[in-house]
């Protein structure tokens, strides 16, 4: 292992450079921009397709893009999807069979070969998820073998945070606005009076190797300073915040708690929570055949435990009421994640919050559930 390269500032026309040869290198990047009225993740093919000059209104159950008094191009909140969708995607081919003419049956598997990922912009939350994931899908006896082979590839450009959004909590969760680890480059974007650049820290040999192929200079202390008092500020401005004690312990103590029914009567239990969460990996198999029946195939998709067949075994689901749904996702999403996984399985993006059709706040429920239990 060599010595880290040192910080360095880039311009725009040095984050062009880089996303060109990340492209010419034969890698996929994959970044923000703006699509169906919000900043989605997608293919870029150049870094002017970045969402610059565009920001986000959040709040339960609401989200509006708006327009910037700048051309930041990562001064927005987490939107709607995260790096699992390609990462662990909502739907993979497992493997497929035919039957031939003289009834003998072929199974193949599927081992079609995973796109060389470049991420850019990653949060320092979705970094964090991301190290979650990998220790879920890849760190114990039965290892995910399609994530398993995207992962090991993809290179991480993360995007450190100076514009939280009213629904992010990373601070409660010991998970932003700052990169600490889990990347290759990590930017940090300054937009002031000396101009539009980005602070760059190198996090690999990989990274360093990208980054002297592409214009840059040298980092001014101007520039250092502006970062960190970016991050710091950003700190000191999130919109939520998880209660203060023992997440799991809590968890624990509350499952009879009166809160769940009235959690209960707002739940639509629709997945939405589930489904925009950067750690959530539930999956279930199905088959699909033909008209003929000779041709089978084998999918993973992704599942929730808001589905009411979720939980179904011989008789019927175990958890039959949103109630005992809403509970289930909360207390492992805090609680018997930590036994699982030996970390909470909650980020602090906010995104369940926003993505709700009817506003439930996990933040506002978990400080509801501390009341409770402090009466």
């Amino acid at each position: 292992m060599t010595t880290p390269a040192a910080p360095a500032v880039l311009d725009r026309t040095g984050l062009n450079a880089l996303v060109e040869a990340l492209v010419a290198s034969g890698r996929t990047v994959i970044g923000p921009t703006v699509r169906d009225a919000a900043i989605v993740l997608a293919e870029l093919g150049s870094a002017e397709e970045l969402p610059y000059g565009w920001g986000v209104e959040l709040e339960a159950g609401h989200y509006r893009l708006r327009r910037r008094n700048d051309e930041a191009a990562f001064a927005h909140s987490a939107g709607p999807q995260s790096w699992k969708n390609f990462l662990h995607p909502q739907r993979e081919k497992l493997w497929s069979a035919d039957r031939s003419a003289d009834g003998q049956l072929t199974v193949q598997a599927e081992s079609a070969a995973a796109p060389s990922y470049a991420f850019l912009g990653v949060r320092p939350c979705d970094l964090r998820a991301i190290a979650i994931q990998d220790r879920v899908l890849t760190g114990g006896h039965f290892k995910d073998s399609g994530y398993q082979e995207r992962r090991k590839g993809a290179f991480l450009i993360a995007a450190e945070c100076t514009e939280p959004g009213a629904t992010c909590f990373c601070v409660s969760m010991g998970s932003g606005p700052g990169a600490d680890a889990g990347f290759d480059l990590a930017l940090t974007e300054v937009v002031d009076q000396a101009g539009h650049r980005f602070f760059v820290r190198v996090g690999t040999e990989e990274g360093a190797e990208l980054l002297a192929e592409v214009p840059h200079r040298a980092a001014d202390s101007t520039t250092r300073e502006s970062a960190r008092t970016a991050v710091a500020d950003a700190a000191d401005r999130m919109g939520r915040s998880m209660p203060p004690v023992s997440l799991q312990r809590l968890m624990g103590a509350s499952l009879e708690a009166d809160r769940w029914d009235d959690v209960a009567a707002r739940c639509l239990t629709c997945g939405n929570c589930t489904m925009v969460c950067p750690t959530c990996f539930c999956t279930t198999t199905e088959e699909v055949t033909d008209l003929t029946g000779d041709h089978a195939e084998r999918w993973q998709r992704w599942d929730s435990c808001f589905d009411l067949d979720f939980s179904h075994i011989h008789g019927g689901p175990v958890r039959k009421s949103p109630h005992s749904r809403y509970r289930q996702w909360l207390t492992h999403k805090l609680g018997t994640w930590h036994d699982q996984f030996d970390s909470s399985g909650c980020v602090g993006c906010g995104r369940c919050i926003v993505w709700c059709p009817v506003g439930i706040d996990i933040t506002e429920e978990v400080s509801a559930l501390q009341e409770e239990a402090e009466r």
